[in-house]
């Protein structure tokens, strides 16, 4: 079944969920009994897992929803650094074989690995957060992530006192040079005089820039050294570091992702300085395939979650946006109506 082309984005309270350490460093978390005929999902997080107040956290509040909605059983997995690919291929077929259906994978480090294993378990509907697979028992799951990051550069630009602004990218990926792209264009589409330092914390095949609140942090203020006052980083974990670099200086904002990052109870002490957060709403796409699996009817092939569908989105948190709404609503109604073009490479 292929998706309908609008969504409506769900509300959804996180559930605390208790983990216990399992083989290969992994942590999991799964109901102590099944039923025949009871929803099983199986998660695999990317780096960092729950917890990361960020990318896992959002697809988690997916996973909360289905079994708070749906009396789903869950069971959850985390990758970890250094991992080969043939272990995401493990994660996956281990879930798969204890009969979890589906099974999503969150990143788009899982690509590979869910185009192998969803061939050799074709009865098991996967999910596949950040990228793309062909495989016909797949949803592919993805977001205009570049659409998100222009209104918060437009909210940057608006709110800099020197128009010095900072980008800080987990690793140099296409995925996170949609960030990037997004966010340097509303910047210089609404204060042509100011500029965007952007910053990778890793590249290539490391992926530790996702989960090294160190790395962000020591990012982060060297950027507030040279008088940035305005961070955003997409980072996954490390941007809390940059966040709490951030608030350390007076007079500057930080720029969340991902998730609200000024209510989560890891951060919420520096929501002061959280001007907002470019949301992505990953827990719908996560809920929307546990309920179609449910339903009998599996979600497959390949669903944007778009501005103009509420998949991504900027936090209100706070009212620190409050004085410039308007003319971030005019800017998200031009691209809504494609008077904007958003790039996805800088």
């Amino acid at each position: 079944m292929r998706r309908v082309s609008k969504i409506t984005a769900a509300c959804i309270a996180t559930a605390a969920l208790s983990f216990t350490a399992t083989a290969c460093g992994e942590s999991s978390t799964e109901s102590s009994t099944s039923e025949d005929g009871k929803l099983k999902i199986g998660m695999a997080y990317d780096v960092g897992g729950r917890g990361d107040n960020s990318f896992n956290d959002s697809a988690a509040r997916g996973l909360d929803k289905a079994k708070a909605d749906l009396g789903a059983e869950t069971k959850e997995l985390t990758a970890k650094h250094g991992e080969t690919p043939a272990d995401r291929e493990a994660r996956l077929s281990s879930l798969a074989e204890g009969g979890f259906n589906p099974v999503v994978a969150v990143g788009f480090a899982y690509k590979d690995a869910i185009d192998k294993v969803a061939a050799k378990y074709p009865k098991t509907s996967f999910g596949l957060v950040d990228s793309v697979s062909e495989a016909k028992n797949v949803d592919s799951i993805v977001f205009t992530e570049e659409q998100g990051s222009y209104l918060a550069g437009v909210a940057a630009a608006l709110k800099s006192k020197d128009g010095k602004i900072g980008f800080i990218g987990g690793v140099d990926l296409p995925l996170i040079k949609k960030f990037a792209a997004g966010f340097q264009q509303g910047v210089k589409e609404t204060n042509p005089k100011a500029s965007v330092q952007i910053q990778y914390l890793t590249t290539g095949t490391d992926l530790s820039g996702f989960g090294s609140p160190d790395k962000g942090k020591q990012a982060a203020q060297g950027m507030l050294d040279k008088g940035i006052d305005i961070i955003y980083t997409a980072a996954g974990g490390s941007g809390a570091g940059a966040i709490e670099a951030v608030a350390a200086k007076k007079g500057s904002w930080s720029i969340g992702v991902d998730s609200d990052q000024a209510k989560d109870p890891a951060l919420s002490k520096y929501a002061s300085s959280i001007m907002t957060s470019v949301v992505k709403n990953v827990d719908t796409g996560v809920f929307e395939l546990a309920k179609s699996v449910k339903d009998g009817k599996p979600l497959t092939g390949t669903h944007t979650y778009s501005l103009a569908e509420d998949g991504v989105s900027l936090t209100t948190t706070g009212d620190h946006l409050k004085d410039i709404q308007g003319k971030l609503d005019a800017a998200k109604k031009k691209i809504i109506d494609g008077q904007i073009k958003v790039k996805t490479t800088t």
